[in-house]
């Protein structure tokens, strides 16, 4: 029987989205047989805490499902002791990467990593609080219909059980590493508002997270299909396929990894940094594991917050940092997508420290590139006014630490990387 943990991070109020959990988690064990441990993880505001306390307390007792609501306070308690369970150096620093002050995407994530290591997992299963389930003739559609059945076999059961494949044979042997699909609804990055302002500055502002030195035809493809998800179609069936899946078809809130890709390699602790938290998705599908891509889209929304007067400038910055991560990151994913079934040991796992020094090399890279995405974001959004000219002036008096703090974040992450396995290892003990 697979035990899997079933997970939601969260820093805002979300009490329908851990019913909606709790659901799934129900359905899993009664379709599949599995064992879940259903983990919130919780560094949302005291009152909205409270509010989820009470929300996992009236929680049905389900047999097959175990929930866990942890806070900040918690999750703390636990990282500390297994950091000093591996006895690693630097422990102070490896408990600031795993649980920084400010909004880290891939920080969370790796908080439900270690949990589930700790748990006995073998798999973990996330969603986010800003996403719901569709509805298809009143029934939530749950994406864990086309997780559970196949994660960490080799690829060659599902071909044999009639999934759809457009695999190579040649990767049959290999273990199917992750199950994911996308969503539907608004884009994943609230940005729409620039594109309705001004589409032209919109098509500026996201073809920089392309490389540079892409032609400008090629751009305005990536700009189409960027943060669009799978579209606006509801859901009316279901189509999976056993592939090489394209991270481009996948969204954070709607996968599953297997245990031998998580327990290897953590996703990227930077903080206030959109699209932090992709990096597996990349690595998967570089390194030639298999995978399953569904159909069974997530609902996507976003909530006020990020509109405010607070919550604008910290969500453009963290779009801002998102753009000036991809320098090193499209050099990381170039180098990956290079040398393949390099990136595997003997296993077919997943080699950390190929990965480790991968993104060292890329912290040489000079920053002219960077310096142009930020003249190049300051134009655009001047162009925008009003509150956007507002956000360009204190940019402007950020860019050296914007440039500085792009590197670093690489570096940490390839700290973490490093200690990354002592530290599954230590959780799991």
């Amino acid at each position: 029987m697979n035990r899997v943990c079933l997970t939601l991070p969260t820093n805002r109020a979300c009490p329908a989205a851990i019913t909606a959990l709790h659901a799934e988690a129900a359905y899993a064990v009664r379709t599949f047989g599995a064992e879940v441990e259903l983990l919130v993880l919780d560094s949302a505001g005291p009152g909205d805490r409270a509010a989820h306390a009470r929300t996992v307390a009236a929680l049905p007792a389900e047999p097959g499902v175990r929930v866990h609501h942890l806070d900040e306070e918690a999750q703390r308690d636990l990282l500390g002791r297994v950091i000093r369970e591996a006895g690693l150096p630097g422990p102070d620093r490896l408990l600031r990467l795993m649980l920084p002050s400010a909004v880290s995407y891939g920080a969370c994530t790796n908080r439900a990593f270690l949990l589930a290591a700790a748990l006995g997992c073998d798999s973990v299963h996330r969603r986010d609080s800003d996403s719901t389930y569709q509805l298809r003739a009143g029934q939530p559609v749950f994406p864990i219909h086309h997780e559970l059945p196949w994660l960490g076999r080799p690829a060659a059961d599902a071909t044999a059980a009639g999934t759809r494949t457009d695999l190579d044979p040649a990767l049959a042997h290999r273990p199917v590493s992750l199950a994911g699909a996308s969503f539907i609804g608004e884009l994943s990055v609230d940005i729409s508002e620039i594109r309705r302002l001004d589409e032209t500055v919109y098509q500026d502002v996201v073809s920089l997270w392309a490389p540079g030195d892409w032609p400008e035809d090629r751009k305005r493809e990536l700009v189409e299909e960027s943060f669009t998800g799978a579209g606006t179609a509801p859901f009316t069936g279901d189509h999976a396929t056993l592939t090489l899946v394209d991270p481009m078809r996948v969204d954070m809130c709607n996968v599953a990894f297997d245990r031998a890709v998580y327990e290897r390699v953590p996703l990227p602790p930077a903080t206030d940094t959109i699209g932090s938290d992709y990096f597996l998705l990349h690595l998967v599908h570089d390194a030639g594991l298999p995978g399953i891509l569904h159909n069974r889209h997530i609902e996507n929304f976003h909530t006020p917050e990020r509109r405010t007067d607070t919550g604008f400038p910290a969500y453009q910055r963290r779009f801002v940092k998102f753009l000036l991560s991809m320098l090193y990151f499209h050099h990381v994913y170039d180098r990956m997508a290079a040398e393949g079934a390099g990136l595997l040991d003997g296993g077919q796992r997943v080699r950390p420290e190929r990965i480790v020094e991968l993104l060292r090399e890329s912290t040489a890279l000079p920053r002219d590139e960077n310096v142009w995405r930020l003249d190049r974001v300051d134009t655009a959004y001047r162009k925008l006014g009003g509150r956007y000219t507002a956000f360009a002036d204190r940019l402007a008096a950020q860019r050296q630490e914007l440039l500085d703090r792009a590197e670093r974040d690489i570096d940490a992450f390839a700290t973490l990387t490093q200690a990354w396995p002592a530290l599954v290892e230590a959780a799991r003990r």
